[in-house]
C-alpha cells in the first residue's frame, strides 16, 4: 500500500503496477494542490490496437480508476470503441468507460450508417462522433501524401453525409469532435451543428491539430458559437503552454476541456501527463479552479454526468 499525508491511496491488488504507480503520482501530486480525483480523460488511446500503445485499455482504466479518475473516453482511430467500453467497464468496475467512432476510411469515411449503428451498441457507452482524423483531407494536403482521404466539405459547403452525421448527433444526444479537419472546415462544422441542435460540440486539440492549429481568433469564434476547445499534453514546451495559458485567460476556461491524447510508446503514461499538464499551465498562471473546471466538468457535462 501508497500512503500519504492527509490521504491514504489504497491500491487494489490485483490491478498491477501500472496502476499503483498512477497511484504514487496521484500521491506525490497532493502536496502541489492538484490531484486526479474526478477527472475525465476525454482522448485515451490503448491497444488492442493496429498501431503500437503503451497500455492496453484495462490497464489504462485500472491506472485511472488507481489515481482517483472519474472516467475515460478510449479513442481509436480506424475501429469504433463503444464495444471495447462496454467490456472495459466489466473488467474494471469504479470507474466510467466510453468509446465513440472516427469517421475515416475503415468505416467508410464520413458513413452515417456506421454512427447510427455505433448508437445501438450494448450498453449505451458510445457517446463521441470524431469527424476524420487521419484520413481527413486537411491533414492529407498538409502532409503533402498522394493517398486517399475522407473529406468533409467540397466546394467550400460541407457534404451531405456531414450534415446527416450533425443530424445523428443531434438526434442521440452525441458529443461532435471536429477531427483533423481544417480550422475554417471546423467553424463550418460547429455553425451547422448549431443550427442543427447539437448540445455538445469539442474541437479536438484545438491548437495542435496535425489539420491546421487553430489560431486564437478562431478558437474565440469557436467558442462563440458554443463549442468547447480540447487543450492535449503534446507537445508540452515551454513556449506551446505559454500559448495554451493566454489562450484559456482570453477566451476563458469554461470554454475548454483538458484531456491527454496519450497512448503513445515514447510518451508518458496518461495520468502522468495529465498531471504533468495540470502543473505546467498552473506554473504559467492559471489557477487551479479552472483546471477543476478544464479537467472535471466540462468534459462531464459534455458526456451528460452529474
Amino acid at each position: 500500500m501508497t500512503n500519504c499525508l492527509p490521504l491514504p491511496c489504497r491500491v487494489p491488488p490485483a490491478v498491477g503496477f501500472i496502476a499503483v504507480a498512477a497511484a504514487s503520482l496521484f500521491c506525490a501530486s497532493l502536496a502541489g494542490g492538484q490531484t486526479l480525483t474526478g477527472a475525465i480523460d476525454f482522448h485515451a488511446h490503448g491497444a488492442p490496437d493496429g498501431t503500437p500503445r503503451k497500455i492496453d485499455v484495462i490497464e489504462l482504466a485500472s491506472a485511472a480508476r488507481a489515481a482517483g479518475m472519474r472516467a475515460i473516453v478510449i479513442k481509436n482511430h480506424y475501429e469504433p470503441t463503444a464495444s471495447l467500453a462496454y467490456i472495459v467497464r466489466k473488467a474494471v468496475p469504479g470507474i466510467e468507460v466510453f468509446g465513440g467512432i472516427s469517421l475515416d476510411l475503415t468505416v467508410g469515411g464520413v458513413n452515417p450508417a456506421a454512427v447510427e449503428w455505433m448508437t445501438r451498441i450494448t450498453g449505451g457507452y458510445g457517446k463521441v462522433i470524431w469527424l476524420p482524423t487521419f484520413d481527413s483531407e486537411s491533414q492529407v494536403r498538409l502532409t503533402g501524401e498522394n493517398r486517399r482521404f475522407a473529406p468533409v466539405t467540397r466546394d467550400g459547403r460541407l457534404l451531405p453525409e456531414v450534415l446527416q452525421v450533425i443530424a445523428l448527433a443531434a438526434k442521440h444526444d452525441l458529443v461532435l469532435e471536429t477531427g483533423h479537419s481544417a480550422p475554417a472546415e471546423s467553424l463550418q462544422i460547429i455553425a451547422e451543428a448549431r443550427r442543427q441542435g447539437v448540445k455538445h460540440v469539442l474541437v479536438t486539440h484545438a491548437m495542435t491539430s496535425p489539420g491546421g492549429a487553430m489560431t486564437l481568433a478562431q478558437m474565440q469564434e469557436a467558442a462563440k458559437l458554443g463549442a468547447l476547445l480540447e487543450l492535449v499534453y503534446s507537445p508540452m514546451t515551454d513556449a506551446q503552454l505559454e500559448r495554451e495559458a493566454d489562450a484559456i485567460r482570453t477566451i476563458g476556461a469554461a470554454s475548454f476541456v483538458l484531456s491527454s491524447d496519450l497512448g503513445q510508446p515514447q510518451n508518458p503514461l496518461h495520468t502522468d501527463g495529465l498531471l504533468a499538464l495540470y502543473k505546467g499551465l498552473m506554473d504559467k498562471g492559471i489557477p487551479a479552479a479552472d483546471i477543476d473546471l478544464m479537467s472535471r466538468r466540462n468534459p462531464a457535462r459534455l458526456l451528460g454526468l452529474p
